[in-house]
């Protein structure tokens, strides 16, 4: 397991020294060549709060300030979330932020993508399982028990359905894993298990393949990837990966109760998006 964070009495943040070697190692390549590192991170409960209706999840209110603090001494900034690229922007408020010209949101697991630079989205048509499965699903949860307080979120290239409002949400997650993989699978769909939240999405496309697809267009030779949830794990296994070819990464797990996973095999585990949020401030005062 990871460093867990520490508070001090320090006017400014610091970083904790990561335990693990190649954290280690990591953290020591990013600080000696910053103008050719990545750093890489989620949305959802890494730069956001979990809030109970994913509508209302915004930034934190320090995110965008400390991402344009440190864009400018790194080669690239992403967010690389499953949200439709577009949403992320407007929920992260990262359009037209000076210092952030560089910034990619690769949503949808990678599925689209939003540059800074120009403003737009580019994306391939959609999975037709998609239309499917959302056409199907009301009769799929009824069959299954119907649970008072489930709901369903439409993400245009994929449709999740949250259990965290339920009277019981981990019996209702339990309930709806299996019906809801059934019908993922009937129309060529995978289910990404989250915190609360059963997501059926295309297959082939996850953060991992993002994140690598990413490291090679850009170059980067150093990688920082932060994440809170278990859609995060191919990206942690991403990084694993760079390292054995010669690339160190850098694990940070958005500490979470709710998920030990990624803490569990993470470098450094922080506080939430409040412990994020210090750890790129710290990083960009050293790099700076």
């Amino acid at each position: 397991m990871g460093t867990q964070e520490t508070h001090s009495q320090d006017p400014g943040p610091r970083i904790p020294p990561p335990t693990p070697p190649a954290g280690r190692d990591a953290l020591d390549a990013i600080r000696a060549r910053p103008r050719t590192a990545l750093v890489a991170l989620d949305f959802d409960g890494t730069l956001a709060p979990i809030v109970e209706n994913p509508d209302d999840a915004r930034a934190h209110p320090d995110a965008v300030p400390a991402l344009a603090y440190l864009a400018p001494e790194i080669a690239a900034v992403a967010v690389v979330t499953g949200r439709p690229a577009a949403v992320a922007v407007r929920n992260g408020g990262f359009a037209g932020v000076p210092g952030l010209e560089r910034l990619t949101v690769l949503g949808h697991y990678g599925a689209e993508r939003w540059d800074a630079r120009t403003g737009t989205v580019s994306a391939p048509a959609p999975h037709p399982g998609v239309a499917a499965v959302r056409a199907e699903l009301p009769a799929v949860l009824e069959a299954a028990g119907n649970w008072q307080g489930t709901w369903v979120e439409e993400k245009g290239r994929a449709v999740a359905v949250h259990t965290r409002r339920a009277e019981d949400p981990q019996a209702a997650f339990e309930a709806l894993r299996t019906p809801l993989t059934d019908l993922a699978a009937r129309h060529g769909l995978v289910v990404e298990p989250g915190r609360m939240v059963l997501e059926l999405r295309p297959p082939g496309v996850d953060k991992g393949v993002a994140l690598l697809e990413y490291v090679r267009e850009i170059g980067a030779e150093s990688v920082l990837y932060a994440g809170d949830d278990l859609g995060d794990l191919p990206a942690f296994a991403a990084v694993e990966k760079l390292r054995s070819d010669g690339i160190p990464g850098l694990l940070v797990a958005s500490g979470s109760t709710e998920v030990t996973e990624l803490s569990d095999r993470a470098d450094l585990v922080v506080d939430g998006p409040a412990g994020v949020v210090r750890l790129l401030r710290a990083l960009a005062d050293q790099l700076g």
